[in-house]
């Protein structure tokens, strides 16, 4: 079976990766029942990874005919006689709108339909989510026959929740464990402690000397000079650096820093302030610092690394860097660099997304009313693309409103899509 690259852009790159066969038609009947059979669409769609169905409706809508494809059969069908180069014409024009990605031009696209009844094509090679217009008449089709794989989001959240339930009750078991092995320990230290008594007192009976060091030792018998050592605790820097390594591992005992009368050495530590001309402390602005590496194109790890605040802060100076000069439409700004905010989410994790929300509520409170009234949109982006989770916007807004302040600006803005997430997660579960 011949074969050709994907896309035809792509036609001239000998080791293109992406294939697909030619198209092979032939006209079947004559005069008002004629029609054109493409033989080989099941063959085609698949190496597309999308529906046979999809490919020839998009050929009827195109074209204006009735068009049919038989699941059972696998026969596709266009009423009237059209040439093969027509067809695989029409057949690029689909590539373009419903397989390859919007950014990177890579065909290995999933569709997506969104809650709001959008589709949309995520990439798997960059993370793309491209928006197909919906003026388009195959959209309507699409939306009436979703892809089977669709609900894998909802599996995904699904298996979520599983793996956070499992790690709760793992957590609870090792507390409980942790217990016993405390009160283990203190009947030991207990028992030990009662013991040493009695040797004391049986030693001054006989007038035996008190030994005021570990290291030294009595003429007598070795049991009597254990029961006569007074235990000290060693409290130089190395003794107790060497007690933190047994405890910690081994990334968590750098991070611990000791304060001994000893001197330490600390671990080097990039500074948050700067020293001026006259010797004085300056805060390092971190929004200029982010604003400077987006200008000289820094990857979000490599930013991350080079900013010296706490994680809020490097988020929230991230966030208003990368929203500098934009005076609306903040959400579709912020999905072009979102790479940068996925930068500091882990899937699952609460405090790396409420790092992420409340460096949306800093910028909202910098006195930005078109920022405010934007929240909701740029929270609805968030979600759609899979960066934020619902769980996560929920307590964010629940912790704010909290303390009496329901009348502020942004959480007024943000309410109606903080319950249309209560209600679609509702309506799932009763699913």
């Amino acid at each position: 079976m011949a074969l050709q690259n994907i896309g035809a852009s792509n036609s001239d790159d000998a080791f293109y990766r992406y294939k697909m066969p030619k198209m092979i038609t032939k006209i079947e009947g004559r005069g008002n029942g004629i029609k054109t059979n493409i033989v080989n669409m099941v063959d085609v769609a698949k190496a597309l990874a999308r529906p046979a169905s999809y490919t020839t409706k998009y050929f009827g809508c195109e074209l204006g005919a009735q068009s049919k494809f038989d699941e059972k059969t696998g026969v596709s069908l266009v009423n009237g006689s059209h040439d093969t180069a027509k067809l695989a014409g029409l057949l690029e024009n689909f590539i373009k709108k419903y397989v390859q990605c919007y950014g990177c031009g890579n065909p290995e696209t999933e569709i997506l339909i969104t809650k709001t009844q959008m589709v949309q094509l995520k990439c798997a090679a960059c993370g793309f989510v491209s928006d197909v217009d919906m003026r388009d008449k195959l959209t309507s089709f699409i939306l009436k026959n979703p892809p089977e794989q669709k609900k894998n989001s909802k599996d995904k959240k699904a298996l979520r929740r599983a793996e956070k339930e499992r790690l709760k009750e793992g957590e609870a078991a090792d507390k409980v464990q942790k217990k016993l092995t405390q009160t283990k320990d203190a009947k030991k230290t207990k028992d030990k402690t009662s013991t040493k008594k009695k040797g004391n007192a049986s030693d001054e009976d006989h007038g035996s000397p008190t030994v005021s060091h570990a290291g030294d030792k009595d003429d007598g018998s070795g049991e009597e000079d254990d029961d006569d050592v007074q235990w000290q605790t060693d409290t130089s820097a190395a003794a107790a650096r060497q007690r933190i390594q047994e405890q910690l591992s081994t990334v968590t005992a750098d991070m611990v820093m000791l304060s001994t009368e000893e001197p330490v050495k600390k671990a080097v530590k990039k500074p948050s302030v700067e020293e001026n001309s006259n010797g004085n402390s300056k805060k390092v602005n971190l929004v200029d610092v982010a604003k400077e590496n987006l200008k000289k194109g820094v990857g979000p790890k490599e930013m991350l690394a080079s900013m010296s605040g706490s994680p809020q802060e490097n988020a929230s100076a991230v966030y208003e860097a990368l929203l500098e000069g934009v005076e609306k439409g903040f959400a579709k700004h912020l999905l072009k660099k979102k790479n940068y905010l996925a930068a500091f989410v882990v899937e699952g994790d609460e405090d790396s997304q409420m790092l992420l929300l409340r460096a949306v509520e800093d910028f909202c409170g910098k006195t930005n009313p078109n920022a405010v009234k934007e929240v909701a949109l740029v929270l609805k982006a968030l979600y759609d693309v899979d960066i934020i989770e619902e769980e996560y916007v929920v307590k964010w807004y629940e912790e704010g409103t909290s303390g009496g302040n329901k009348n502020s600006p942004i959480w007024k803005n943000a309410k109606p899509f903080v319950e249309w997430l209560q209600s679609a997660e509702s309506e799932s579960e009763e699913e």
